[in-house]
């Protein structure tokens, strides 16, 4: 599965096939990396016991009423949050603090950012391990691939590594920093030089096979919407299928596998493209069901809707289209606009399935309101049939609401 600060470290392990073996579905637990990495960086600073406070480090001191927040579980500390800090001199970017009430008395520990709006991620909580912001790792078989999206990882990377090799027992590892998004940790990066070898995989999610590139967008798959994947695979049988921002074809293949008599993936971007037609040879599927084009949907749906092109189902799942609450509202312009073109390409009784991976709207509440506004727009009526998120593998700690970023709705549009 890209988008903004993530806040778990997760762990999306899938069935892998080489030319000579298979590797079974196993899942493993993210408590494994989060104890080991917490383990490694609190044995190194000397930290055993994160309720009593440590005079050699710098302290966070909450404001009055703020601790309660993340005794309950909130793993990020905003700077609004904090009163003051203590600590001669004081910590920088990467160090380690203690995180205490207004009475100084400690709360846990965790990592320090002098120019984040993150302040302090934390670790660990009165002797319990939490999360480990800003960290994603997918496993695909013997291979993970990381993505970095918080200055504390990039500065502890060899203890990271070192943490996922111990959970798991894996060698290979990828690391992919989230450039754009370290920036606003104040780490300025350069986009990672690549080989010019493209290093792919092959995996299987619920029977069907992908060619997974570790070059592709997030960590080469989108491993969240598997379960989403399933449940439009059960309603395509004998449906013509139109699946917008398809990507590497992971509705439309599943919609193929269903039974769809006819189906069209649309991407603007020719190497997911490439691996979307691998993907059809992969799975021996018909070439005549199944065509993907390039195209910018925007353009692909005017013209369809001008030539009075419609399908029994639309999927439309789109990029980020708010990294941050501040574009909230031109996004959802966008938003609406993309929606009422989908919905017009839609027979009467028709299915849409469409989604936000923006983490903005999706926390806004908001989603339900733009397809209400996109229906009335393209002058059709809309039915919820179900309201969806992330796959089970992307855990939602409800202390922390931030942690929600992928939206999935399946309505009858009439």
């Amino acid at each position: 599965m890209a988008r903004c600060v993530c806040c778990a470290a997760h762990l999306k392990c899938l069935n892998v096939f080489s030319k000579s073996t298979t590797t079974s579905f196993y899942t493993v637990p993210r408590v494994l990396v989060s104890t080991a990495i917490s383990f490694d960086i609190s044995n190194d600073n000397a930290l055993a016991d994160s309720t009593s406070p440590h005079p050699i480090y710098p302290r966070v001191v909450l404001k009055k009423g703020k601790a309660n927040l993340f005794r309950e579980g909130n793993p990020v500390v905003y700077g609004g949050a904090v009163d003051r800090v203590i600590g001669r001199p004081p910590p920088q970017t990467g160090d380690v603090v203690m995180v205490t009430d207004g009475t100084e008395k400690a709360i846990g520990w965790g990592m320090f950012n002098s120019v984040s709006m993150y302040r302090v991620r934390l670790m660990q909580m009165e002797d319990e391990i939490r999360r480990l912001s800003g960290l994603i790792v997918d496993v695909f078989g013997g291979h993970a691939v990381v993505v970095s999206s918080a200055a504390w990882v990039e500065r502890y990377q060899s203890k990271v590594e070192r943490a996922i090799k111990h959970a798991t027992g894996i060698s290979c590892i990828t690391w992919r920093p989230s450039v754009e998004i370290l920036k606003e940790e104040g780490l300025q990066m350069e986009i990672p030089k690549t080989s010019g070898l493209m290093e792919f995989i092959q995996v299987v999610e619920n029977g069907v096979k992908f060619m997974v590139s570790f070059e592709g967008q997030k960590t080469g798959f989108y491993a969240d919407q598997r379960e989403n994947r399933l449940l439009l695979r059960s309603c395509s049988k004998d449906k013509s299928v139109l699946d917008l921002c398809c990507y590497t074809g992971g509705f439309a293949l599943n919609a193929a596998v269903g039974g769809a008599t006819s189906i069209t993936g649309i991407d603007s971007s020719s190497p997911a493209l490439e691996l979307a037609q691998m993907n059809i040879e992969l799975n021996n599927l018909d070439t005549k069901r199944i065509n993907f084009q390039k195209a910018d949907i925007t353009e692909y749906m005017r013209s369809a809707v001008a030539d009075g092109t419609t399908w029994d189902i639309v999927v439309l799942d789109p990029p980020k289209l708010a990294p941050t609450r501040k574009v909230l509202q031109r996004a959802a312009a966008k938003y609406r606009a993309l929606n009422s073109l989908a919905m017009r390409l839609i027979k009467p009784g028709g299915l849409f399935m469409t989604c936000s991976c923006s983490g903005a709207v999706t926390q806004s509440g908001a989603f339900l309101s733009i397809l209400k506004e996109a229906a009335s727009s393209s002058k059709r009526r809309i039915t919820q049939l179900r309201y969806a998120g992330a796959g089970a593998d992307h855990p939602l700690d409800p202390a922390f609401p931030e942690g929600a970023y992928l939206t999935n709705v399946m309505l009858r549009v009439m």
